[in-house]
C-alpha cells in the first residue's frame, strides 16, 4: 500500500525538531507525501519520567551545543541557541492545534520555530508573542488566544501527547512512516528508504 503521508511528533522546545522540519522538506517534495504534525508535550513527558535535560553533565551539554552548530553549518541554516532555554512550550503547542482549524498549522509551526531557534525570541512561550504569529498569518489574535486557552484545545493537546506515548513516542522529533518510527533529525535516509519501500517514490 502506497504511503501518502509522513507523521511527525514535535515540540517547539526541541532543537532537533527545528532541524528535522528543515531537512524533511525535500523528501516530502520528492515523494509527494503530506506532513501530518502531532504536538507532543515533551516537558510533561519528561516530568513524568523524572528527566531534566539541564541536569546532564556540563561536558555533554557543551558537546551537544557544538554538535548542533555543526548541523547548522553543514546545512547553511541560521540556527542559534537562544539565551532563554528551555522554555514552556505548551502554549505554542495549543496554538498549533488552533491554527489547524484555519489550515495554517505548518506555517504557524515553522514561524514559531524560526522565531525561537533563529531569532532567539522566547516571547513565543507566551500568548502575547503567539498572537503576533497568528496575526501575521491572517488570523484574528483575540479569537486565536480565546481558542488556545479553552478546555477543548487543552484536552486535544493532552490526547495528542497521550496517543504519542501509546505509539511508543518517547522523544521528538519522532517521524512515522506507516508502522515504522524514526527518532531524531539524523534519520532522514531511513525515512526516505521506508518511503521507497512503501511505493511512494514517484520520480
Amino acid at each position: 500500500m502506497t504511503v501518502k503521508q509522513v507523521e511527525m511528533y514535535w515540540d517547539v522546545g526541541s532543537t532537533n525538531t527545528y532541524f528535522a522540519l528543515k531537512l524533511i522538506k525535500p523528501i516530502l517534495e520528492r515523494h509527494q507525501v503530506e506532513l501530518v504534525l502531532h504536538p507532543f508535550n515533551l516537558g510533561y513527558v519528561f516530568r513524568n519520567n523524572n528527566y531534566e535535560l539541564m541536569k546532564e553533565s556540563k561536558a555533554k551539554l557543551r558537546n551537544r551545543k557544538r554538535d548542533l552548530m555543526r548541523w547548522a553549518e553543514k546545512y547553511s541554516l541560521p540556527f542559534q541557541m537562544p539565551r532563554q532555554f528551555p522554555i514552556k512550550s505548551s502554549r505554542a503547542l495549543r496554538g498549533s492545534i488552533v491554527m489547524r482549524r484555519y489550515g495554517k498549522e505548518l506555517p504557524f509551526v515553522e514561524q514559531v520555530m524560526s522565531r525561537y531557534w533563529e531569532s532567539g525570541d522566547a516571547g513565543i512561550a507566551e500568548y502575547e508573542g503567539l498572537r503576533k504569529v497568528a496575526e501575521s498569518l491572517g488570523v484574528d489574535p483575540e479569537e486565536f488566544e480565546a481558542l488556545c486557552v479553552s478546555d477543548e484545545i487543552g484536552a486535544q493537546l493532552a490526547e495528542s501527547t497521550d496517543r504519542g506515548v501509546e505509539r511508543d513516542v518517547f522523544g521528538v522529533p519522532m517521524i512515522i512512516v506507516g508502522d515504522e518510527l524514526f527518532w531524531g533529525k539524523d534519520r532522514m535516509e531511513f525515512v526516505e528508504d521506508e518511503l521507497r519501500r512503501n511505493g511512494s517514490d514517484r520520480r
